[in-house]
């Protein structure tokens, strides 16, 4: 039997879910390792809805499972009913939504406060031993759970290929060790079994990006 690994979205569309991209080269992946992909979301309403035509939030609401599922293909269950004993692996792809419904990235930085949802989540797979895989802002997620764990955002100075670097450095004000590495490589916190890789917080060509998060999705079966 193939590993059983959780992937955990947070709605639909980079601006105000999970970056689709991202999420489908994780199942992509995923099904090339044998693995079996069980996605899971939050029933909640998202923080916002941006329309992805003008990247200016709408009026509208929306709610992060029912959006995630289009990604699934339906095929997605509650959090809130995940459990962690029926599963080998977890993997968070990345997205605005990572940063707007998972937590409070996107407005209160590293003050952020983590969904008690996700921060349980995180928390007993890193508890029981199991390999946890996040790309592009998630592991965000994991400075703010596990101070003094190792991760990669890519690199720590902005420029056109890196416009989001800042964050790298908010996550060391954290009190962890941020790696460098370019979009098609990865960073392993053996202690932690962290796997971590920076995705869209690169400018670079998309089939890079899924290398990327192939040698993430990889490494993360390996371990699990």
């Amino acid at each position: 039997m193939g590993k059983k690994v959780a992937v955990v979205l947070a709605g639909c569309g980079v601006y105000d879910g999970s970056e689709v991209h991202e999420s489908s080269a994780v199942l992509v992946h995923l099904s090339r390792e044998g693995a079996q992909a069980e996605v899971y979301a939050p029933d909640v309403d998202q923080m916002h809805v941006v329309d992805h035509t003008k990247g200016q939030p709408t009026q509208e609401k929306r709610n992060v499972l029912v959006e995630s599922a289009r990604i699934a293909r339906g095929n997605i269950k509650d959090l809130a009913k995940l459990d962690v004993k029926g599963l080998d692996a977890l993997i968070i792809p990345g997205g605005f939504g990572v940063a707007k419904n998972l937590c409070t990235w996107a407005t209160q930085g590293k003050n952020c406060i983590i969904s008690k949802e996700v921060e349980d989540i995180l928390k007993a797979f890193h508890a029981a031993k199991k390999p946890i895989g996040l790309c592009c802002i998630s592991p965000v997620l994991a400075a703010k759970i596990f101070p003094g764990c190792e991760l990669t955002v890519g690199h720590d100075t902005e420029c056109e290929k890196w416009p989001y670097a800042k964050t790298a450095e908010t996550m060391k004000e954290l009190g962890c060790k941020h790696v460098n590495k370019h979009v098609n490589e990865i960073h392993v916190d053996m202690k932690n079994k962290l796997v971590t890789t920076s995705a869209f917080m690169c400018n670079a060509p998309i089939h890079e990006i899924y290398d990327g998060i192939g040698k993430m999705v990889k490494e993360v079966v390996r371990l699990a």
